[in-house]
């Protein structure tokens, strides 16, 4: 039984016209529910990941400064969010699904937080809709635990995890593979692990075969205890922001690959949502509610 994680109800004020959907964590969680999918006792609430796991990632300066709204106008620029107490709440019970959701998975094989993927989020700023980076976190959490030595980190966000790549840059503990569009945002990448630049237009056959051919070397490169997976609906042919070509099924197909690969060698998986920033926001949910509905199979 898929046990999932959800910070939907934890929303925050936006205004009119602003491009992230926020709206979407409560729509994909009201139509997994309604479908039958999943029970409501099987969405946790998340809580609120606490400042001791913070801190093993993220400077004390920054996490004080957004806490306490002292945070710059420079900083919310680059962040893409205006500051509010909401907005604070929201970012903790993100990061505390994520952390569920890997502890989980270690348990039973897989689990899955209906938001997170923050990675373009650094040790010192936020940027790019990303508050704190909760992959990072989840991973200082379960090391700090002793629960895991190493990660592997499957990036599939038509952006580049930058945050990520830095917070891991020269730790052989988290292998960080990222495929993404190479002439879209972050126009300055950080190396990872692996990192595939894709072409614009790129569609299901071409980006399919690529991450078949990708998956075997990152597992053994890898030699994880667990996998992150960001299954980003921002690949989508009908997102505003992605600039491939990717169809509803070529995306299923591609979390049934992530998912089988990490099944054969009996890997577990945690799932965050990552990005997605479709024309209509239905296009969005539906990709997300497919990821959800594909890794269910393997619970």
């Amino acid at each position: 039984m898929l046990a999932l994680w959800s910070s939907a109800k934890y929303t925050f004020p936006l205004p009119d016209g602003h491009r992230f959907p926020v709206a979407k964590y409560g729509m994909i969680r009201d139509q997994l529910l309604g479908s039958g999918l999943v029970s409501t006792s099987q969405i946790g609430d998340a809580s609120a990941a606490t400042d001791e796991m913070l801190l093993r990632v993220h400077d004390r300066e920054y996490i004080e400064s957004f806490r306490n709204g002292a945070i710059t106008s420079a900083a919310i620029r680059r962040m893409g969010f205006p500051w509010s107490t909401d907005l604070v709440e929201r970012s903790l019970r993100a990061l505390g699904g994520t952390v569920a959701a890997a502890r989980h998975a270690l348990e039973q094989g897989v689990a899955m937080n209906l938001a997170g993927g923050t990675h373009h989020s650094f040790p010192s700023h936020g940027e790019g809709f990303c508050v704190f980076n909760d992959v990072a976190v989840a991973t200082r959490a379960l090391q700090a635990e002793g629960l895991v030595k190493r990660v592997a980190i499957v990036d599939l966000d038509v952006h580049q995890g930058n945050g990520t790549h830095a917070i891991f840059s020269n730790d052989s503990s988290a292998y960080t593979f990222s495929m993404h569009g190479g002439r879209n945002y972050p126009f300055r990448k950080v190396p990872g692990s692996l990192d595939i630049d894709l072409d614009d237009a790129t569609g299901d056959a071409e980006y399919l075969s690529i991450l078949s051919a990708a998956l075997p070397r990152v597992i053994r490169e890898a030699r994880a205890d667990l996998v992150f997976y960001l299954a980003g609906a921002d690949p989508h042919e009908n997102d505003k922001l992605g600039r491939l070509s990717m169809t509803f099924d070529g995306l299923r197909r591609r979390d049934m690959m992530v998912m089988e690969a990490c099944r054969d060698v009996g890997l577990p998986v945690a799932v965050t949502i990552a990005g997605g920033y479709g024309r209509d926001i239905v296009d969005t949910v539906r990709v997300h509610v497919g990821t959800a509905e594909v890794v269910n199979e393997f619970a």
